[in-house]
């Protein structure tokens, strides 16, 4: 008799609450995104690949718009095009009702090509050119200052061309979030903000419309948001009663975070991440409790981006090598790299097999096909013993993985979106040499003559 194959046993992990009185494991593998097969995508669009879900797009837009509208009826959302700029992305926002929230010239043309007027465009960022800006001033945008000589800047601009640009300023301020970001805007606790607003007033050149904040990045705590739009709101009291100077906006930026898992966290994100209704909680409370708010009823802005994208993104990638490092640790070595994942520098992204598998999970790290010893996408992660060929899922990756991303040894790939009625289209194509070359000019003195 043959003697039957070992296999290692292994542990699977079981949580409790789902299914009613029963217990339920966690998917092993996942062959699909949104109904569509996993072997179909990468037969058609090549490994690897970015899939974005529309109808996962849309579904969180409309969640966060109606919870936020609950706890205050005059909030607008504009889209953070550094978050995800892909033209289909941004269109599928805008077509929901977002607005723009750009951070340079270049994000701001993107927004224009996509026929968002000016009046819906929301201009941030702290290095923004005399061109850009007198752009922007034509076109009606909001512009939010981020500094002093863009202060001034602006006033030249509003004497040469004899008009009055819209604009906020952004705030810095001591929201609880360590350490806090000082880097942008005016302050709130030295009176920088105030002196400015004092200026704003003063000049008579500026129309000020609106206090815009923007706290941090993946603010797990909601309460922060609580502190800034107090500060904010008092700020803005504070300005009407002294300086007769009444905005019509709060803007609290951006920064909520997804599900995905910070390294230095110990419980996974979709348990450890706050969820929109907690940040809308906070803020409306401090809405709730202020006068200014009470008498004037201002739009509250936000520039979410991470929070309404980053589930909605995948990357599928493939198996090339597996083997076993010098201490026993299992590596799987697969064809997308940290410049397509990014955001693996600070996310332990879930990895989920696209084909059933057998045998144990074993301790395991992923690296990518580049050829750098920092090329690693895991460093640690229980999970199974994959051949080449096989296919592995990573997500959430939707948030600034492609525009974070680098050309650098390899092309970087197709990007496709599954529409809402389940048809997969192509919103970027994968690069190729034409492509890589096209912007290269070669001096002549150096070009080798072609042998036959």
């Amino acid at each position: 008799m043959a003697k039957k194959k070992y296999e290692a046993p292994f542990i699977e992990r079981r949580i409790a609450g789902l299914g009613g009185k029963f217990t339920a494991s966690v998917p092993r593998y996942q062959d699909n995104i949104d109904g569509i097969p996993v072997k179909e995508l990468i037969k058609e669009y090549g490994s690897p690949l970015f899939v974005f879900s529309e109808h996962q797009i849309r579904t969180k837009f409309r969640e966060a718009v109606r919870i936020f509208s609950l706890h205050y009826p005059k909030v607008t959302f504009a889209w953070s095009y550094k978050t995800n700029y892909l033209l289909a992305i941004c269109a599928i926002f805008h077509s929901e009702g977002a607005w723009a929230e750009v951070v340079s010239g270049m994000e701001y043309e993107r927004a224009r090509s996509l026929g968002v007027p000016g009046k819906r465009i929301i201009f941030n960022g702290p290095a923004k050119s005399k061109s850009e800006l007198t752009i922007a001033v034509r076109e009606d945008a909001t512009i939010n200052i981020d500094n002093t000589d863009e202060l001034f800047l602006l006033e030249e601009i509003a004497t040469e061309i004899k008009t009055k640009p819209k604009v906020g300023i952004r705030i810095n301020m001591d929201s609880g979030i360590y350490p806090p970001w000082l880097r942008f805007g005016f302050n709130y606790e030295n009176g920088e903000a105030y002196r400015t607003i004092q200026r704003i007033a003063t000049t008579k050149k500026l129309q000020l419309i609106g206090l815009h904040t923007h706290i941090g990045t993946f603010v797990l705590e909601p309460r922060a948001y609580y502190q800034a739009a107090s500060k904010l709101l008092r700020l803005a009291e504070t300005i009407e009663e002294e300086l007769g100077v009444k905005v019509s906006f709060i803007d609290l930026g951006g920064g909520f975070a997804s599900s995905n898992t910070l390294y230095e966290e110990y419980l996974p994100g979709n348990i450890s991440s706050p969820d929109i209704s907690q940040y809308a909680k906070a803020i409306s409370e401090a809405f709730n409790e202020s006068r200014f708010v009470f008498k004037n009823q201002p739009n509250l802005i936000l520039e979410t981006g991470r929070a309404l994208i980053d589930e909605a993104g995948y990357l599928i990638t493939s198996v090339q090598a597996n083997k076993v490092l010098p201490d026993g640790t299992r590596a799987l070595i697969v064809d997308a790299g940290v410049n397509l994942l990014y955001t693996a520098n600070w996310y332990k992204h879930n990895f989920i097999p696209a084909q059933p598998f057998f045998g144990a999970l074993e301790n395991t790290v992923i690296y990518g096909p580049l050829c750098m010893n920092i090329d690693i996408l895991r460093p640690f992660i229980r999970f199974p013993n994959l051949n080449r060929g096989d296919m592995i899922i990573i997500n959430p990756v939707g948030a600034y993985n492609v525009t974070q991303w680098m050309q650098f040894i390899t092309y970087r790939p197709n990007v496709v979106l599954i529409t809402s009625d389940k048809k997969v289209v192509l919103i970027r194509k994968k690069e190729d040499f034409e492509y890589l070359v096209a912007p290269e000019i070669l001096p002549r003195h150096l070009r080798l003559e072609k042998k036959s």
